[in-house]
């Protein structure tokens, strides 16, 4: 089972960067795609970003292509999420997951919730303007 650990959230204002850190333990390799979803108050939970692990191709959500790079390390034990040009709208708790699942290879599942089977406890990012 794959236990997923989130870090690097904090609170920073608009235009600023953050870099948000997951570490994988107990990695399958079953584990065909790592993404980032966030959470704000009082909304659905929606994707960001998503990583192939075996090629590296990545995906984004429209409202932060351009300003967010998903990325992972040499041993595929740590997803990283490098966000800039930050903006108040980007309030959220950010969260890792990991899918097992081949939908996350497809455009239509790489950034939907039940496409994954594993998540972390999440962190907080604040953006004030």
């Amino acid at each position: 089972q794959v236990q997923l650990v989130e870090s690097g959230g904090g609170s920073v204002q608009a235009g600023g960067s953050l870099r948000l850190s997951c570490t994988a333990s107990r990695y399958t390799v079953s584990t065909n795609c790592m993404g980032w979803f966030r959470q704000a108050p009082g909304k659905e939970r929606e994707g960001v970003a998503r990583i192939k692990l075996a090629s590296g191709s990545t995906y984004y959500a429209d409202s932060v292509k351009g300003r967010f790079i998903i990325s992972q390390d040499n041993a595929k034990t740590t997803l990283y999420l490098q966000m800039n040009s930050l903006k108040p709208e980007d309030t959220a708790v950010y969260y890792c997951a990991a899918a097992a699942n081949y939908a996350c290879y497809l455009t239509s599942g790489a950034l939907k919730a039940p496409t994954y089977g594993y998540w972390g406890q999440g962190t907080q990012v604040t953006v004030s303007s």
